[in-house]
């Protein structure tokens, strides 16, 4: 079965980076654009990440510029954008495709687990994933949903058992 810890990606800074760095933790992956209507939700994301950041949550954003040309930043301008408008602390990662022929694995994955309105398409950008401490996709967000709404799910998801290691300790 596929989890979340067979994907890699790139962070900002152009580290490879195996996402099965957070393995045990629950996850919400996240495209995101520095120019959007809902780029606002930054504030709302890094409240929930510091929230229950020491609960086993982690926010991952991956900037997107498929959806109106919305994130024409650089990497380095990414970063600075959303550290100096919204504290951003939560892990970020290189720009990627969320559709297409060039889609990051980890986005076609995503959605072939969760369909949204547009079937196997994400509609635009701040569509959230849920991935629960296993590694397996729990719920897909639509874009207006404002991260504060996510709370009592994130709750659930870190209340649920975390998953015996593979070691069996």
């Amino acid at each position: 079965m596929t989890t979340l810890s067979d994907f890699t990606a790139t962070t900002l800074t152009g580290e490879e980076r195996p996402l099965s760095t957070y393995a045990g933790d629950v996850v919400l992956v996240v495209n995101t654009a520095s120019k959007c209507g809902f780029t606002p939700q930054y504030a709302g994301l890094e409240n929930l990440y510091e929230e229950l950041k020491d609960d086993g949550f982690v926010v991952l954003g991956f900037p997107c510029n498929q959806f109106g040309s919305q994130e024409p930043g650089t990497e380095d301008e990414i970063g600075e954008f959303c550290q100096m408008n919204y504290g951003v602390s939560f892990p970020m990662f290189g720009k990627v495709d969320v559709n297409g022929d060039d889609a990051h694995p980890l986005f076609e994955w995503l959605k072939s687990e969760k369909k949204g309105l547009l079937g196997g398409r994400i509609k635009w950008n701040f569509t959230k994933f849920l991935v629960a401490r296993d590694g397996t996709v729990l719920q897909r967000y639509a874009p207006n949903t404002e991260p504060a709404a996510l709370t009592d799910d994130v709750r659930a998801a870190l209340a649920a058992p975390a998953p015996a290691s593979p070691d069996g300790a």
